[in-house]
């Protein structure tokens, strides 16, 4: 009888140690994985940047360790350093920016953003509250390098098939090339317009001219062409929350690292120095 209560209390030892461990652990994968957010306000803590991006070489995108690099990331975390912060990157599917925005689980939206640009016929600005902005850009076409030479217009590319970016400029412009009542398939990152190009699941592609300089005609992407047309042009700015006091803050830190020099620098090391401009006027 002796035994069988030993043999039952140590039982009951060993399951309330597993339960302990198991609350412990628990405990601790709750506070590593979230440890930005502040759960009476769900907002991101005052000392973290958690910036919402997309895989988009060059601006953010990740090396061989799985780390986030490119110019976007780098610069993000220039500016955080400077306001005592710590810069995040939060992966996010472009289409839902807003709504990760306006949810606090991002603090701001950095990845190569063109603000100039409409959404669904709004324009972002209406949106969000954006930076300085410090970047010119422009859609573009993309072909396979077989057919480059039949398009050479977006006349060419009417009633052809388009693919771009979900809630991107690409499928702003995508819309209004393919004209009225055409649908222009839409995909979660702008590398994978590429594939469905590839595969022929669409004729062209639109996507930041940024991007398809930095891959288009190479490795995976060898069999693939930018087309000779040209799209209208684009400013990047940060995007924020309407009525962020971090607005203005970042503003400051743009205008710092472009006197110091430590902007040209960082573009210069990612070769977008002739991109690079930073522009103090409202944007509409």
């Amino acid at each position: 009888m002796k035994r069988k209560i030993s043999i039952l209390l140590t039982l009951v030892i060993v399951v309330s140690s597993a339960l302990l461990l198991a609350a412990c652990n628990q405990s601790e994968s709750t506070s590593t994985t979230n440890p930005v957010v502040d759960v009476t306000t769900s907002e991101p803590a005052a000392d973290v940047l958690i910036c919402g991006v997309t895989n988009f070489e060059p601006m953010n995108y990740k090396d061989e360790n799985g780390d986030w690099i490119g110019f976007d990331t780098e610069f993000a975390q220039l500016v955080a350093k400077k306001l005592g912060m710590e810069a995040r990157f939060q992966e996010i599917e472009w289409g839902n920016k807003y709504l990760e925005l306006d949810a606090g689980s991002i603090s701001c939206i950095w990845n190569g953003f063109t603000a100039n640009s409409l959404d669904e016929g709004i324009r972002r600005s209406d949106k969000v509250d954006f930076s300085y902005s410090y970047m010119l850009n422009q859609q573009c076409v993309v072909v396979k390098a077989l057919d480059v030479d039949d398009y050479t217009s977006t006349e060419t590319l009417a009633g052809k098939k388009a693919v771009a970016e979900k809630g991107s400029a690409g499928e702003a412009a995508a819309t209004e090339i393919v004209g009225e009542g055409a649908t222009v398939l839409g995909v979660t990152a702008q590398v994978n317009a590429f594939t469905e190009l590839k595969s022929g699941a669409s004729d062209f592609a639109v996507v930041d001219i940024l991007l398809a300089q930095k891959l288009v005609g190479k490795g995976d992407y060898a069999d693939l062409a930018i087309a000779d047309i040209e799209l209208d042009s684009e400013l990047y700015a940060i995007a924020f929350k309407k009525g962020s006091s971090l607005t203005a803050k970042v503003n400051e830190v743009i205008l710092e690292l472009e006197k110091s020099g430590e902007l040209q620098e960082l573009a210069e090391k990612y070769h977008l120095e002739n991109s690079l401009k930073v522009n103090q006027d409202p944007i509409d």
